[in-house]
This record gives C-alpha cells, sequence and structure tokens, in this order.
C-alpha cells in the first residue's frame, strides 16, 4: 500500500467521541495522516466527552464559537480549513467525519482537484454525502455491540444525576437502537441491488470471456457505491457476504478466489415451456410483454434474463422461435408466431 497522506477534519458537532478510535484505526487502511483537526465549540458541555478523546490521539482541537444561534459555524470553519489544506499540496486525500449532509458539496470540489475523499459518519448519514465521497464508512460498523454499551452506560451514568434526565437519555437510546433496522433500510443499498450489480459484471466478464475474481468484485462495487461495506450486512467478510447470495458460488483456483453465477435453478428450457403454455392457457392472440413478464416473475421470483444471457426479457422472448414481439416500444406485445408449415397450408387452400 502506498503512503498517502490524508488530512482527517472531525466535525464533533454530529459525531460521539466514543469512536474517534476506531476511526484512527480505520484510517490505518488509506495510508498516513498528517492533519488531524477536531472543530467544535469546546467551551460547551456537549464537547466535554471529546477533550480526553483529543489528546490520547494527538488531534488539535479548533475552537469555533456560535455567533449565530441556529447557524453552524463549526461547518463553515472546517470547510476553509479543508480548501486552506488542499492548495497547500502537502496531503493526497482527506477524511471528512461527520453525520451531516452539508458538507457534500465539500467532498464533491475536492474530489474535482483530485483527492480521495474516505467520508464517515453514523448510520443518520444522508446519501447525498455518501455518494460524494471516495468511499464512506459507517461508523457504527467500526465498533463492537458490547463496546457500544459500555458507552453508553458511561454516558447514562453522567446524566443519571439529574434523575429525569437520566430515564430521557437511556429513553432516547432505546428508542434509537430500535430504529437501527429501519436507519438501515432506508440508507443502505439493498442486497438485492448489489446481487443485481455483481450479476452485471460477471455477465460483462463472461462476454469477454474473462474471469471474475474476488478482488474485482470488492473494487468495483466500491467504485459504484461509496458506502458499500459488508459490515452493513452483518459480515466481516466479503467472500462470506456473497456466499449468501443464492445466485453467486465462489471457487477456489489456487490462490485466487472466483465469483462465478450458479447454475440456473429453472433451466433456460423450463422457462421457455412454462412461457409458451401462459400465452395458449391465456387462449389470447397476443399478450402484452410488461404483462407476461409479471406472471413469469411471480412464478420463477428471481428469474434475471441476464442470468441466461440477455440484456432485455424482450430479448429473452424473441429467442423463442414460437413467438414474435411487436408494436410500439412503449407498448410491446408478444403472440404466437406463424410456423411455415401453417403458411404453406393456409396457401395451399
Amino acid at each position: 500500500m502506498d503512503d498517502k497522506r490524508f488530512a482527517i477534519l472531525i466535525d464533533t458537532d454530529n459525531i460521539s467521541a466514543k469512536y474517534i478510535s476506531a476511526i484512527m484505526d480505520e484510517m490505518t487502511k488509506h495510508g498516513i495522516v498528517t492533519y488531524r483537526r477536531a472543530y467544535g465549540d469546546w467551551t460547551s458541555t456537549q464537547a466535554r466527552g471529546w477533550k480526553t478523546k483529543l489528546m490520547e490521539n494527538s488531534i488539535t482541537p479548533m475552537q469555533q464559537f456560535s455567533n449565530t444561534v441556529g447557524k453552524n459555524a463549526t461547518d463553515s470553519t472546517l470547510i476553509i480549513d479543508a480548501m486552506d489544506i488542499l492548495y497547500t499540496g502537502n496531503v493526497d486525500g482527506f477524511c471528512i467525519v461527520s453525520s451531516d449532509g452539508d458538507f457534500t458539496r465539500l467532498a464533491i470540489r475536492l474530489r474535482e482537484s483530485g483527492m480521495a475523499v474516505v467520508g464517515m459518519g453514523e448510520e443518520k448519514t444522508p446519501r447525498s454525502f455518501r455518494t460524494a465521497c471516495s468511499q464512506f464508512t459507517v461508523l457504527e460498523n467500526l465498533i463492537d455491540e458490547d463496546e457500544e454499551d459500555q458507552e453508553t452506560a458511561k454516558e447514562t451514568a453522567k446524566t443519571a444525576a439529574g434523575g429525569t434526565a437520566g430515564k430521557s437519555g437511556k429513553s432516547k437510546k432505546a428508542a434509537a437502537k430500535n430504529n437501527t433496522e429501519e436507519d438501515k433500510e432506508s440508507t443502505s443499498i439493498s442486497k438485492e441491488v448489489i446481487e443485481s450489480a455483481i450479476i452485471n459484471i460477471i455477465t460483462e466478464n463472461e462476454n469477454k470471456d474473462k474471469e471474475t475474481g474476488l478482488g474485482e468484485i470488492g473494487s468495483r462495487l466500491l467504485n459504484k457505491y461509496p458506502d458499500f461495506d459488508v459490515r452493513n450486512y452483518g459480515y466481516s467478510l466479503l467472500s462470506r457476504f456473497l456466499e449468501e447470495i443464492p445466485s453467486l458460488k465462489l471457487v477456489k483456483n489456487n490462490t485466487r478466489i472466483n465469483v462465478e453465477l450458479k447454475a440456473n435453478r429453472e433451466s433456460e428450457g423450463e422457462i421457455t415451456d412454462y412461457i409458451k403454455s401462459v400465452m395458449r392457457e391465456k387462449n389470447e392472440k397476443d399478450m402484452r410483454v410488461n404483462e407476461l413478464s409479471n406472471i413469469v416473475h411471480r412464478k420463477y421470483s428471481r428469474f434475471k434474463p441476464k442470468n441466461y444471457g440477455y440484456s432485455q426479457f424482450t430479448k429473452f422472448l424473441q429467442a423463442i422461435p414460437e413467438l414474435e414481439i411487436y408494436g410500439d416500444v412503449n407498448a410491446r406485445k408478444v403472440r404466437f408466431a406463424l410456423r411455415d408449415s401453417e403458411s404453406m397450408e393456409e396457401g395451399e387452400v
């Protein structure tokens, strides 16, 4: 790994101090951290938990008073510093730690200047900021649940003196935990979308007579979805994640691990016969392609034309000799084609 130099800029208004050690550990995967700055109003009681953490990790606190109620001066200071560091030419990339979508434009601007941008934020981070980064990591994935519970217990103990305040803080934490799965559904990419992207990669390589390695899958998924992380789905290894996807299989070839499509559970012939039977049972001259597609998917829920080498369902139908596709591109219809023998018989009559 090249020793790339990174500036890590932390928005303490939107990030808990409990993540700091995990953040610094995660950055060792990317390179050397040369600038370490944390932004916030250190005179506020909310910043109390950060002070010890800053000293332990040699992070420079950047003081920013809240000059106007309702305005976030910390964001502006962080952005200005980021641009100053960019123009020094002393770094190869930035790590922006925040759950605030307001840093989306900053991430885009830094990438336009050729910088690698590693984003880190909590589960609530908007997708706009996630996708603006070169790579995004959800902070909840970096610490174990028992560690988080310990931190929560400490925070609860500190606020328990007020009695009601302690109960309020505890109930808020409980509500947050209950909403974790819902948050992940709204912010993380679904496994179905990931599966479809992987199938496209494998199919594309097969068309070029290329094998698809495990490393290529990881790299291309990360290029397409900067916030893709197997830890979002409860896994620690990409290989384990892929093994759980029904349409994929991992094949070890010496030291290399390839990803392949499993032999389709339903053969192309079985799907074709079912489509023809549906057409006959309907006893209609024609049927809308999208209607037929819905019927097929209800019978074979995991059916995807790309698994059989076709880019679209219409292309799959066109490969069936007995069927004919016609009509406007926005309202395609399918019908049985007239066989040559039937055509000859009609001609003789």
